[in-house]
């Protein structure tokens, strides 16, 4: 099988990105974009963001979760951290994440390191999810290879539901956040004849950023 895509293009002309337009602090930067794409709309989760990690294999693996929360320490997410994920983080946490909006034609890119959020930052978020998503947690052991079908699943969903109907689910032991630190943050907008704007925030010291426009 072959199929040439040479020919799938695309001009990028929404916007600009310039340093004398950008915020100093590239969380605050964040979040004037991440309200933007919110406003222009078209996008169903602008909080999913691809998760880079360097797996026990040796070989790195991304895939998409979702961002819960970010503040001036970082961007946080939840997962079970008896995972591929989970168990990668832990062994190596150097990260890499990454926003891609194509509504405003942007991308995010934060290197950093991860760390575990404290058990009442984990159990608040856990309490506050549907019932149905936190015996999710409980049901999945999340990576491990399934010997039966779904029904396995399915089966053991309905069990947990008769089993806590009118009662607090628990939060499991092995199921919490991430906090990534960042120490490089690169904003990417698509601009005419791929010559995109790229400006890089890498960390120094006390809150205090170094920016950098990058060439395309």
């Amino acid at each position: 099988m072959h199929e040439d895509l040479s020919n799938y293009r695309k001009s990028y002309e929404k916007t600009e990105l310039l340093i004398s337009n950008v915020d100093e602090n590239p969380i605050q930067q964040f979040q004037t974009w991440f309200y933007e794409v919110e406003k222009l709309g078209g996008m169903d989760e602008a909080n999913a963001m691809t998760i880079s990690t360097i797996g026990l294999d040796g070989f790195p693996k991304s895939r998409v979760v979702l961002l819960k929360k970010y503040t001036a320490e970082g961007f946080i997410f939840f997962t079970n951290y008896d995972s591929e994920k989970g168990k990668s983080i832990i062994a190596n946490p150097k990260v890499c994440l990454s926003f891609f909006w194509p509504n405003a034609e942007r991308q995010v890119i934060i290197k950093g390191t991860a760390e575990k959020v404290s058990e009442e930052v984990s159990e608040a978020y856990f309490q506050s999810r549907p019932n149905g998503s936190k015996l999710g947690a409980i049901v999945s052991k999340q990576s491990k290879v399934i010997s039966e079908d779904r029904n396995l699943l399915e089966n053991k969903l309905k069990e947990l539901e008769r089993k806590y109907a009118g009662k607090e689910i628990a939060r499991p032991k092995n199921w919490g956040g991430f906090l990534v630190r960042p120490f490089s943050i690169e904003f990417w907008q698509g601009r005419p004849n791929r010559l995109h704007d790229r400006i890089r925030y890498t960390w120094k010291d006390k809150y205090d950023w170094k920016m950098e426009r990058l060439a395309p």
